[in-house]
């Protein structure tokens, strides 16, 4: 038991740099804007483009990644995903014009929307108790992967070029595909939930078209996929537009930005385990307690946001404190909601169940980029970014408060579900015990 133990947090360690280098290198273009924008000569629509390019191939791969992997076994799958990464970032690096630079870097959100086997594979490790806590440590890596990525387009832009970086990263992906085929051990489905405990075999369940569409008949899942379409778009927004905001329209100097940007993305990597955390805590107390959790959360984001950006050009400290208590709240729904689809669909389909959430999410959040350029170039970076964050973290707030209604009826439903089968597999245990005695 304790050499089990031990390995399911060695998965979860292989997981957190796949997810940290990875996230380094698809948030790279953010602080990398002005360099390529420079190098192909090209505006801000344009530019834009090539964010929600990529935004909107990883939307449409979804579905045939949550496929996939509740079909077959996970690990493989999620090497092969480190390698698509690892290619089609050197492809963007090779790339000498802009509509080649286009179509490479829209090629690398295929591997961009394969988290959902991740998160599922860590499910059949991790009982429903501490999955929030897990997720949102796994999810520290988003940001801190952004740190890298603001480092390195510091400190090695100059040196190397931003063809030089994606080239780095780009190998970095080949690399972590032969760590996790060699060492990533796949786990059987539904093996961590708590009907489960003490059963001597599993029986092995595989997607089924019938049980994948009854999702869609889940009213606490319709309205988790309603908040996820909104609730992306600030995301967005915020990852590819905000270093140009500091340079161009609050004159922040490189340094300054870097300065400014560390601590806010230490801050914020905090908030996804602290949200997380928190969501176990309540849930353990009620079934709405995560999604509570996230509702208030989202609230609280959307009025700190409007507090910091209105805050004077030339008051960079109040600034900075804003922005740090802002970027707490923020990440909090992020682990919470993965938790929560978790905690009300079979374990077969869960990959399913996530990769529609992140459809919906990215199918229409894909756009945001595209419409802050627009918004920006005719107006300024300032109403894009505020525009478009308060008004969906508004109406995600809604949509988070009706699903804590309704959720507590779901999550007895799989929890019966799943009684019923673990009743089964004793039941057949037993027959076989007698079959074999006779």
């Amino acid at each position: 038991m304790v050499q089990k133990s031990r390995y399911r947090w060695f998965v979860v360690v292989v997981f957190f740099f796949f997810m940290l280098l990875h996230q380094a290198d698809k948030l790279l273009i953010g602080p990398l804007t002005t360099p390529i924008m420079d190098t192909f000569g090209i505006d801000e629509v344009q530019m834009g483009a090539v964010f929600s390019a990529a935004l909107l191939v990883g939307a449409l791969f979804y579905p045939l990644w949550g496929f996939l992997y509740d079909r077959f076994a996970r690990a493989p799958l999620l090497a092969i995903a480190s390698l698509i990464w690892g290619s089609t970032t050197w492809l963007s690096a090779i790339a000498p014009t802009y509509p080649l630079f286009l179509a490479s870097r829209a090629s690398t959100g295929i591997d961009d929307s394969s988290y959902p086997g991740l998160y599922s594979l860590i499910s059949d490790y991790f009982g429903p108790q501490v999955r929030g806590k897990v997720y949102g440590l796994l999810q520290l890596s988003q940001p801190l992967g952004y740190m890298i990525g603001l480092l390195a387009a510091t400190l090695l832009s100059g040196l190397i070029g931003w063809r030089g970086i994606f080239y780095i990263t780009g190998s970095l992906g080949i690399v972590l595909a032969l760590v996790i085929i060699t060492t990533v051990k796949e786990a059987p489905r539904g093996q961590s939930e708590p009907e489960m405990a003490n059963l001597e075999q599993i029986g092995i369940y595989r997607f089924d078209i019938k049980i994948a569409l009854g999702l869609f008949r889940k009213r606490s899942l319709i309205l988790l996929f309603m908040q996820g379409f909104v609730g992306v778009f600030p995301w967005n927004v915020i990852t590819f537009w905000f270093f140009r905001y500091l340079e161009t329209e609050r004159n922040y100097s490189p340094e300054a930005v870097l300065a400014t940007m560390a601590p806010a993305v230490l801050v914020l990597a905090s908030g996804y385990f602290i949200g997380g955390a928190i969501g176990d805590y309540f849930f353990k107390r009620t079934p709405r307690g995560r999604v509570l959790v996230s509702m208030v959360a989202v609230l609280l984001g959307a009025i700190l946001l409007t507090l910091t950006l209105n805050v004077p050009i030339d008051n960079q400290g109040l600034f900075l404190v804003l922005l740090l208590v802002t970027a707490v709240f923020i990440p909090f729904a992020s682990a919470n909601v993965i938790a929560s689809v978790y905690d009300i669909t079979l374990p077969e389909i869960r990959s399913t169940a996530l990769s529609i959430q992140y459809l919906i999410e990215n199918g229409g959040a894909a756009l945001a980029p595209l419409m802050a350029g627009f918004i920006a170039r005719d107006y300024s970076l300032h109403t894009a970014i505020l525009t478009i964050c308060v008004s969906a973290w508004i109406l995600g707030s809604i949509f988070l408060g009706m699903t804590a209604y309704l959720i507590p009826k779901d999550i007895a439903t799989l929890r019966n579900q799943m009684q019923e089968r673990a009743d089964a597999e004793r039941i057949k245990d037993k027959n076989e015990k007698v079959e074999t005695t006779i």
